[in-house]
């Protein structure tokens, strides 16, 4: 009888188990549109206009209608057929038009850290530098997301505090490299890629990969034909080897901390990586799978190697940031640690071909690799590089540094969308960002190329400890005037929408 009374259940409780399921997709979409509090801008439907909007096909002066969120039009001004009688209009006049930036590579350190940054102070400050989604890595926070538990933890920290949208890399470690099952829950839950260290990252409970655990990672992700992205780094030598001995060099010297990480360092890793990047050709083990290389600094033996890999077939990429674009060894004064990072910022020769490599293809997107912390840990008063944290506080003023430092090489706005928007968008899967263009959310910065601005104390700075950036005390060109998310206008002129709508992105 029993039994019978379950057979007969069992139709409403498949019902219900639907409307929950229903509900929850539904309320995740929900998030997606505008209401009062997400945006600043009170209307569902409406059109953007510019005299400089940047699309795949190039820059237009025309509008962009925008409904629920998404793209819907986009029209030429001597194809202007729309007027204010169709939706209201934001009529930008010349300030710039152009896909929101997507930053593949962000430290928000949440949870866990969020006295170093964390998600609503990161995400604003992403806001108001333009950036429109953000991937967050999975190191710095605590504890770091290795697994499907501590993704949900940082899904669950993200939810209602993000002012962008935000999405997660996964951890590869020695402890889930061998453990196919764990690494592809980890996917399953969400994670858009995996992320290793070839060398300690300094977190405890992310330590360093071997080639064997970055070959395994790669088997799994093939079947996701998701990227393993990997801080290309291999320690060669002693300290002793590398001129550095006990008493004999003074921690306060940059030279003394470039010589702790030497090119060679960038060279040996990636030497072994494309080992395994083989695999990820036309019908070798691991097709489908793809690796990334993070942060490149060093222009010369590292990158014609990874120039080789590709022009082999092998799926790889690699990105540099601004800090390496925009500063070099000999400006940097002695006790700044601000300027530390890893691998480091190296002369000036070679920050010439860095940009030279970007402007022929060679790298292929632009990160921030936004790495802060507490202002105590950086050493600011004792200046010692050797001891002091490395990063660069940098995630609201990457578009003006890019601009402003490509000047020099004639960078164009449609090779800042390349470079910020566009590629990123690819690498990470997010098939609906990266460009203006019919369908894709509207995800979008509004900027004013040619305003010149200090930034110093009186610049609105939304970082949770500016005095740790290496750009504070810059003149720099490019002020953004306002950013949208999925429609929400979510920042102008140093104001933020009421509420942090930015909604979490997950794999499926």
């Amino acid at each position: 009888m029993e039994y019978m009374l379950l057979w007969r259940m069992l139709p409403l409780l498949t019902l219900g188990a639907s409307f929950l399921f229903l509900f929850y997709f539904q309320n995740y979409s929900s998030k997606q549109l505008p209401h009062k509090d997400c945006s600043l801008l009170p209307y569902q439907r409406y059109w953007i206009a510019s005299k400089r909007i940047v699309t795949p096909q190039g820059v237009i002066s025309g509008a962009v209608e925008i409904k629920e969120g998404k793209i819907v039009s986009i029209v030429k001004e001597e194809d202007r057929h729309w007027n204010s009688k169709e939706g209201h209009v934001v009529d930008y006049g010349e300030a710039v038009v152009m896909p929101g930036l997507i930053d593949v590579h962000a430290h928000l350190d949440d949870p866990g850290r969020a006295d170093w940054e964390g998600f609503p102070s990161g995400t604003k400050a992403a806001a108001a530098g333009g950036i429109t989604t953000l991937v967050d890595m999975p190191l710095n926070n605590f504890p770091s997301t290795v697994s499907q538990e501590t993704l949900k933890l940082k899904i669950e920290a993200a939810e209602e505090r993000i002012y962008v949208d935000v999405g997660f890399w996964g951890g590869l470690v020695p402890e889930n490299a061998f453990n196919s099952s764990a690494l592809e829950g980890l996917l399953n839950a969400g994670a858009l890629g995996l992320k290793s260290f070839m060398c300690p990252s300094g977190i405890n409970d992310f330590p360093m990969t071997n080639i064997s655990h970055i070959k395994e990672g790669l088997s799994v992700l093939a079947k996701y034909r998701r990227p393993l992205l990997v801080h290309a780094e291999l320690q060669q030598d002693s300290e002793s080897h590398l001129g550095i001995k006990e008493g004999s060099d003074d921690p306060r010297l940059y030279s003394t901390y470039l010589k702790t990480r030497p090119p060679s360092w960038e060279e040996a890793a990636i030497k072994e990586l494309v080992t395994v990047t083989k695999d990820t050709r036309n019908g070798g083990p691991a097709e489908g799978a793809h690796l990334h290389i993070v942060h490149l600094s060093d222009s010369s033996s590292s990158l014609d190697l990874i120039k080789e890999a590709k022009g082999g077939g092998d799926s790889i990429t690699v990105e540099t940031c601004p800090h390496y674009l925009a500063f070099s060894a000999e400006e940097i004064r002695d006790g700044d640690t601000r300027f530390k990072c890893s691998p480091p910022i190296r002369d000036s020769a070679n920050k010439e071909k860095l940009w030279e490599a970007l402007l022929e293809g060679h790298i292929d997107v632009l990160s921030s690799d936004h790495s802060p912390t507490l202002p105590e840990l950086k050493l600011l008063d004792d200046g010692n590089f050797l001891k002091a944290w490395g990063g660069i506080s940098s995630l609201q003023f990457i578009l003006p540094v890019t601009w402003s430092y490509g000047q020099k090489y004639g960078v164009t706005l449609e090779q800042l969308a390349l470079w910020w928007s566009e590629r990123p968008a690819k690498f990470a899967g997010l098939e609906l960002k990266g460009a203006i263009a019919v369908g894709n959310h509207a995800d979008i910065a509004i900027w004013e190329p040619e305003v010149e601005f200090d930034l110093n104390d009186g610049y609105t700075v939304y970082l949770k400890h500016p005095s740790i950036s290496a750009y504070m005390g810059s003149k720099l060109s490019g002020r953004t005037l306002a950013t949208f998310v999925r429609g929400n206008l979510v920042y102008k002129k140093e104001e933020h929408a009421p509420a942090a709508c930015g909604v979490p992105i997950l794999a499926r």
